[in-house]
C-alpha cells in the first residue's frame, strides 16, 4: 500500500509519478491493440480498468461499513457522466478541430448505447420507484436481480462486440486504410506479453496513487464546503485517465470509433461489472447499499443519453457535438459542487 502524502512535495511527487503510469498504460494498450486487433485492443483496457476499479470500491465498502453505502452509486454515476460527456467530448472537439468531420459506425455504437442505457436505468433510476425497501435501495432479491441482468447485458454485449457482430465495432474500409498503424508490422508474441504485464502494474499504479491522493483531495474539497459526492468524481477523473487520454489520442489520430469503443466499452464495464460486485458484498456482509441517484443526477442521465442518441444519428460528428457534451460535462461539475 502506498503511503498517504503527508508534505506538498510529496504529493507533487504522486502527481508526476500518476501522470507517468497514466502515459505508460495507455502505451502499452496500443501495443496490445495492434497486436489483436479491433475491438479486443480497447476492450482489454476497459475492462483491466474497471476490475481494478471495483477492487478499489470493494476494499472502500468493507473499511467504510455503514458509511460506504454511497461509494458505488456515486463512482458508477460519476464514470458514466464522466466518459459519455467528458471523454466523448473532449475526443470529438480535438478530433473535430484537427479531421472537421470524424466517421464512425451506427452499428456498434447504437447497440453499444442501448445496452448503456438499460444498464444505467435498471440500477441507477429503477431503486428510486421500488416500494419494497425505503429510499433509493433494492431488497436483496432485487439487488440479486439487478446483478445478475447487469451481468447478461454485459456479457453479451461483449460477445456480439468480439464475436457475433465484430464487424460493427470496426472502422469503415476508408479510414482503416488511410490509418499508418494498418500497416504497421504486429508486435511479436513476447512484445505483446510483456505489454499485458506492463499494462496492469500502470493500471494498479494509478488506483493505489488515486487512493493515496485521496485523503489530499479530501481535505481540498472540504475547506470549499463542497459535497462529499466530489470526491467520489475526483477519484474516478484520476482513475479514468488512461482511458480518457487513449480515446482522445485514437479521435485526433482521425480513429472516432476506436475511442467510441473505448468510451463506450469503458462505460458499459463501469455498471455491467461493478453492480454484480457490490451487490454480491452487500448480500453476503450485509451491508448497506444506495443505487438510486436523486433528481438531478436522473435529469442528467436523460439528458445525457438523449444528447449521445443525437450525436450518433448520422455516423459523422464534428467540433458541434464535441462542445455540447462538454458544456453538459460543465454543467454536471459546476451542479456537483453547487447543488
Amino acid at each position: 500500500m502506498i503511503p498517504y502524502p503527508e508534505t506538498l512535495w510529496q504529493i507533487i511527487l504522486m502527481a508526476v509519478l500518476l501522470i507517468a503510469a497514466v502515459i505508460n498504460a495507455v502505451h502499452q494498450a496500443e501495443v496490445i491493440a495492434h497486436k489483436t486487433g479491433e475491438p479486443l485492443g480497447t476492450l482489454v483496457l476497459a475492462i483491466s480498468v474497471t476490475i481494478i476499479e471495483v477492487a478499489l470500491i470493494v476494499s472502500i465498502m468493507l473499511s467504510a461499513g455503514v458509511d460506504g453505502a454511497l461509494i458505488a452509486r456515486d463512482s458508477v454515476f460519476a464514470a458514466v457522466m464522466i466518459v459519455m460527456n467528458g471523454v466523448i467530448g473532449v475526443s470529438i472537439f480535438l478530433g473535430g478541430l484537427r479531421h472537421r468531420v470524424l466517421s464512425f459506425r451506427i452499428e456498434g455504437t447504437n447497440s453499444s448505447l442501448a445496452v448503456l442505457i438499460a444498464l444505467a436505468v435498471l440500477t441507477l433510476v429503477m431503486p428510486n420507484f421500488t416500494t419494497t425497501t425505503p429510499g433509493p435501495t433494492f431488497s436483496n432479491s432485487q439487488l440479486m436481480l439487478a446483478g445478475v441482468l447487469s451481468l447478461v447485458l454485459y456479457g453479451t454485449f461483449v460477445f456480439i462486440q468480439t464475436v457475433r457482430h465484430r464487424d460493427y465495432f470496426l472502422p469503415s474500409h476508408d479510414v482503416a486504410l488511410a490509418d499508418p498503424e494498418v500497416h504497421a508490422p504486429a508486435p511479436s508474441n513476447t512484445k505483446t506479453a510483456v505489454s499485458v504485464v506492463l499494462l496492469l502494474v500502470s493500471l494498479v499504479a494509478v488506483v493505489l496513487l488515486a487512493k493515496a491522493l485521496s485523503p489530499s483531495i479530501e481535505a481540498a474539497i472540504d475547506s470549499v464546503d463542497a459535497p462529499r459526492s466530489v470526491v467520489g468524481i475526483a477519484i474516478a477523473l484520476l482513475v479514468l485517465l488512461p482511458e480518457g487520454v487513449a480515446a482522445t489520442r485514437a479521435a485526433m489520430a482521425n480513429r472516432l470509433q476506436t475511442s467510441l469503443n473505448l468510451s463506450l466499452g469503458s462505460a458499459l464495464a463501469s455498471i455491467g461489472l461493478t453492480i454484480p460486485a457490490v451487490a454480491f458484498i452487500s448480500i453476503f456482509f450485509d451491508l448497506p447499499l444506495s443505487l438510486g441517484v436523486d433528481s438531478l443526477g436522473m435529469t442528467f442521465l436523460a439528458l445525457t443519453f438523449l444528447l449521445s442518441l443525437l450525436t450518433i444519428a448520422i455516423g459523422r460528428a464534428t467540433v458541434l457535438q464535441g462542445v455540447v457534451h462538454l458544456v453538459v460535462f460543465a454543467a454536471y461539475l459546476f451542479l456537483s459542487l453547487v447543488p
